[in-house]
């Protein structure tokens, strides 16, 4: 079995083909030509961490994956990376590994910052004031980072919990042309911003829904597990417009989920983005709606993104 290395993999990995790929993989699940387990998740209450297993087989490659991705929130405290894990290829045919991808959970990162970016294609709206990023972390830079490909906007602002964190941040986004503002009130943010993404662990909402200004899209990622949350209920129940990777998924622990527990928007009322994405259209019909973006992560981005690695689609 091979072992590639996180800069090996990082080296080999076109973020336009993934993107294709991506988007190819989340219209073939769409579709029912994707065989995806239910996904594993732990919790570890102690160390504030979770992990969670994930496996993809889309019908005719020639490989299948099992990805497993951590993150242990601590970890900062320790001079250790917050996110981890690695994905497995095997064969379709014989069902021998073949690539140990060691990727040290950067993958997962890249493939849900390309998953956001389609979502901002298709949902925000065409004049973005300012983009807000909800987060400081890796994924929130990924965002940001994938973003100017889709958004012309330049002007960004950005909250977090901390003083560093938020001028580490600053610095990064200065590298791809942004002009970023540096917040701890979450409420300047919303409404400040008409293209929001939420990319944190929070466990409690951090977006309440008075804050959100007509014509805003929100693409919220980091209630990927059971008892994570990041927006207020109200805002997925009003939203003009609610897009789900998966309905089965987000329906059981995605923001959709504290919408629907809450009694404010049913299953029914949302779309699966591969389903918008084979439609071929924006979803969005005008500039004064609020629309959002439930992105869970399916392991049907992981399998495109590793394949874009191995050059095997």
């Amino acid at each position: 079995m091979r072992i590639l290395n996180k800069d090996e993999i990082v080296r080999r990995f076109d973020p336009a083909r993934a993107l294709e790929l991506i988007e190819a993989g989340l219209i073939a699940h769409a579709r029912g030509d994707v065989q995806l387990p239910p996904v594993q998740n732990f919790r570890f209450d102690t160390s504030d961490g979770d992990c969670c297993v994930k496996s993809a087989y889309i019908d005719g490659e020639p490989a299948f994956f099992v990805k497993v991705s951590t993150g242990f929130y601590k970890n900062a405290r320790l001079g250790l990376p917050t996110n981890d894990g690695l994905v497995l290829a095997l064969s379709a045919s014989t069902g021998e590994p073949l690539v140990l991808l060691q990727d040290g959970g950067w993958l997962t990162g890249a493939r849900t910052a390309l998953a956001g970016a389609i979502a901002a294609r298709l949902l925000a709206p065409d004049d973005v004031h300012a983009i807000g990023i909800v987060g400081t972390g890796e994924q929130a830079r990924l965002q940001l980072r994938y973003l100017a490909d889709v958004v012309a906007c330049r002007k960004a602002i950005v909250w977090g919990r901390g003083e560093v964190q938020l001028e580490a941040f600053c610095k990064d986004a200065a590298k791809f042309g942004y002009e970023v503002h540096a917040t701890l009130d979450a409420s300047e943010l919303a409404r400040s911003a008409n293209l929001i993404v939420t990319a944190t662990p929070s466990r409690a909402p951090i977006l309440r829904r008075e804050w959100i200004q007509p014509g805003t899209h929100i693409t919220a990622v980091g209630a990927d597990a059971p008892g994570k949350q990041e927006l207020d209920a109200a805002i997925v129940g009003d939203a003009d417009c609610v897009v789900v990777d998966s309905l089965r998924q987000c329906a059981a622990y995605g923001e959709l989920a504290h919408a629907i527990a809450a009694g404010l928007r049913s299953e029914d009322n949302a779309f699966e983005l591969g389903s918008v994405l084979a439609a071929g259209k924006r979803v969005r019909r005008d500039d004064s709606e609020i629309t959002v973006a439930d992105l869970t992560g399916l392991a049907v981005q992981d399998a495109a993104a590793a394949a874009c690695v191995l050059h095997i689609a």
